[in-house]
């Protein structure tokens, strides 16, 4: 304990050289995804603080028109750069605004195939880079790099929104070529995360698809130039040839070809030490790894690259030959800590088994002690689980470390019997259970512990602020013989094949019959840990579940939290859709407000015509819900009230004139269309007209209070066929944008009745 509290005591108080980074860039920019490219998520900003936090308004509202019925995850945090916000949507649409209105300067659509079977539909941000070498006024001097779902690099104008002809292929780079394992088919490899630009490079991991086969998409980091678009370097994850650096901890006929180990959260870089940190996900597939026997070094684990040549500087991995999807699944936070006055350059890696460790980021060692601890062997055939893995001391464990059929949750007596039951009929000896036959409980699973939510770092305070959820997980391997029985006992559960291995995989939250999780409470808390003292400052559950509000149970969290010099914390993410601060100094909520569908985001800050404004993306979840996802396409900005501030255009602008935009039916297909719209009567009407002659027919729209209804019959000559679209939405973004859902019933195939979204913009004749 003495040797502890030493160490702990070598990480107090704030180095001079936090305050010169926060100096770096203007105070009021938010110039990287995590505001600085450490990824603190930290601002200095102060005019919002603990005392006037209160007087919180909305200002403005910004829709995408991005919007999705039932797939897809608004998850960005925009930039403010140069004056402008800019700002990405799951189909990798980019909008520039102005920052003190919400007003669209521009927008680009890089037109996503909804065709794709992608498994995460998201997108969190884009990236930014100056040329040094252009002059001022040259087009693209300024860049801005978008990441799209469908695996392209795109480089835009950031003054104009058009795409960069120099960069790769007329603005373009597919980062689905030149891959070890080919992607299987289309959305098998996507990027869910913005790139990092360091050093004129722009570079870039993945989102592979989980539990699909052993030999997956590969996981290769690539960096292109930032210019040109050409790859300047590449490094795989997985050591392909004998004798390179982690080879031998891979063992098996097909060890080497095995897939992922990919960096699908956000990396970020100490551009000072030219070093990029990687955060590198499980191999395929998750729970099974006999045909990757080993350690298997460089997954699972904090990868510090060279920025400039792509080599392994270090590596330290947090799970040893991965069995639980437990991939490091947050930005590793580069911050600055002292001892005797002298800085420690310090990284903190957050891990979906709730694990904080605290590293040297120079050389990636410990400066918190890390022991290896026996954990439970697998009983399953051919598998070779790791007899240990790392530990940190207690206090750097954020979730609870057992779940005995004693300790379950139910809501009621019946319920609370029937988790007991539950978790007495699977395979449970604490945090690194493996997968097994029978089924095994995954406790936490892998929405964490700590997800890609992350951490967020206060120097000054000597504080680390962070989501943490509790949700028991069950993972069940099921033989292959069994796969098409159990997919008929359990339709509702995610079931995936896991080809190239004896078992298939199957997946369910541990929860009773009420949908209660079986679990104690809360289900989702926000931390602050005392980097100084090495000991938590204090823990409150974050949000509620609908029906269950004021008991303090929490609600697991997916987005992140914003710190602000103002003493303050913001964070949404929870699943009863507010945006909350708190004190940061006691956990104390001192404001929230309604969000109009889930803020799975970081909510970022910035100033603005002399005004400090919090901003956040909120477009609900596909998954992370209770009952049918609730989609949006919002942008939020609020400031303290003020009279007389700008606010966009709120009243009714007449429909009247030119739109153009597209019909999207069951979130797969897209009809792009356009209309001429005039008075009839109550009503406008318009004749829908498409560039590739798909659907055609009468539009007639209604305004209906403040928003508008639509009609449109249609005829699909490509399938002979037709039928009828109503949609009932919005006029936003001052009147230029009309969006809103479907109802389709159509004579068109074996579905007659069908859901979508329409998406309008008015245009010039």
């Amino acid at each position: 304990m003495r040797a502890l509290l030493a160490i702990t005591l070598t990480l107090a108080g704030l180095a001079a050289a936090g305050a010169a980074r926060a100096q770096s860039s203007s105070a009021g920019e938010w110039a990287a995804y995590g505001r600085d490219m450490g990824g603190t998520r930290f601002s200095p900003l102060a005019m919002i603080d603990t005392a006037n936090v209160s007087r919180l308004r909305p200002v403005w509202v910004y829709r995408t028109g991005d919007l999705l019925h039932s797939a897809g995850r608004f998850e960005a945090t925009p930039l403010l750069i140069d004056g402008i916000l800019y700002l990405s949507t799951p189909l990798g649409r980019v909008s520039a605004l102005d920052p003190t209105t919400g007003t669209e300067r521009w927008t680009y659509d890089p037109r996503v195939d909804l065709g794709r079977n992608y498994g995460d539909l998201a997108n969190r941000g884009v990236s930014a880079w100056r040329d040094p070498r252009a002059r001022a006024g040259a087009a693209c001097g300024r860049r801005i790099y978008v990441a799209t779902i469908d695996a392209r690099l795109i480089a835009l104008d950031a003054a104009t929104g058009k795409p960069c002809e120099d960069f790769g292929r007329r603005g373009t780079v597919d980062l689905s070529r030149d891959l070890l394992n080919a992607p299987a088919f289309p959305g098998e490899y996507e990027v869910t995360s913005p790139p990092v630009v360091i050093g004129g490079l722009v570079i870039t991991g993945s989102a592979i698809g989980d539990n699909n086969r052993t030999d997956a998409p590969s996981g290769v980091v690539r960096a292109y130039d930032a210019r040109t678009g050409a790859q300047r370097w590449s490094w795989d994850p997985i050591p392909r040839r004998p004798g390179t650096p982690g080879y031998d901890t891979w063992h098996g006929a097909a060890a080497h070809r095995t897939g992922a180990a990919n960096a699908w959260s956000i990396m970020s870089a100490d551009p000072e030490r030219d070093l990029l940190f990687v955060p590198v996900g499980s191999a395929s597939p998750d729970f099974y790894g006999g045909e990757r026997k080993g350690r298997n070094e460089y997954a699972n684990s904090v990868v510090a690259l060279r920025a400039s040549t792509g080599a392994v500087v270090w590596s330290f991995q947090v799970v040893h030959h991965d069995l639980w999807d437990y991939d490091v699944p947050a930005q590793p936070v580069a911050f600055t800590l002292a001892h005797d006055g002298q800085p420690v350059p310090a990284l903190a890696v957050t891990t979906k088994m709730g694990h904080l460790f605290i590293l040297d980021r120079r050389t990636g060692q410990p400066l918190v002690p890390v022991r290896e601890l026996p954990v439970p062997r697998s009983e399953v055939a051919g598998e070779e689980s790791w007899p240990t893995q790392p530990f940190p001391p207690p206090a750097y464990r954020f979730v609870a470390e057992s779940l005995a059929p004693s300790e379950a949750f139910g809501l009621s007596a019946e319920s609370r019997a029937a988790c007991e039951r539950r978790i007495a009929s699977l395979d449970y000896q604490g945090i690194f259970t493996p997968s097994s036959v029978r089924g095994a409980i995954h406790f936490p699973g892998h929405l964490g512990g700590f997800n890609w939510s992350g951490a967020s770092v206060d120097e000054a305070a000597a504080l680390l602020v962070a989501p943490v959820n509790q949700l028991g997980m069950v993972v069940t391997l099921i033989p292959r013989d069994s796969m098409h029985a159990f997919g008929m006992r359990h339709p509702d559960a995610e079931i995936n094949d896991q080809r190239g291995t004896p078992f298939g995989m199957m997946r369910e939250t541990l929860v009773g019959p009420d949908h209660v999780p079986c679990n104690q409470p809360p289900w989702g808390e926000l931390v602050a840990f005392d980097l100084a003292r090495g000991a938590v400052r204090w823990r409150v559950p974050l949000g509620d579940v609908k029906g269950l509000e004021g008991r303090g149970y929490g609600s697991p969290e997916l987005g992140g939290v914003l710190l602000t010099r103002g003493g303050l914390a913001f964070v949404a993410g929870t699943l009863d859709r507010h945006l909350r601060a708190l004190d940061l100094a006691s956990g104390r909520e001192l404001w929230s407000a309604p969000l109009p569908v889930g803020g799975h985001a970081l909510p970022m800050t910035y100033v603005a015509g002399g005004r400090q404004y919090v901003v956040i993306a909120a477009g609900g979840h596909d998954r992370l819900t209770v009952g049918p996802p609730l989609l949006g396409d919002y942008l939020l900005a609020y400031a303290l009230d003020a009279p007389g501030a700008a606010r966009p255009a709120t009243g009714a602008a007449p429909l009247e004139g030119r739109w153009t935009g597209e019909f999207r039916v069951d979130d797969h297909e897209r009809f792009p269309i356009s209309f001429d719209l005039s008075a009839r009567g109550d009503s406008l009407v318009g004749q829908v007209a498409t560039g590739t002659g798909r659907i055609a027919g009468p539009i007639v729209l209604r305004r209906a209070g403040a928003g508008v209804l639509l009609r449109f019959a249609f005829d699909y000559p490509a399938k002979h066929c037709g039928g009828e679209m109503s949609g009932k939405g919005d006029e936003a973004n001052g009147g230029a944008l009309l969006v809103g859902t479907l109802e389709v019933r159509t004579r068109c195939g074996d579905h007659h009745e069908l859901a979508g979204t329409f998406s309008f913009r008015r245009t010039a004749r």
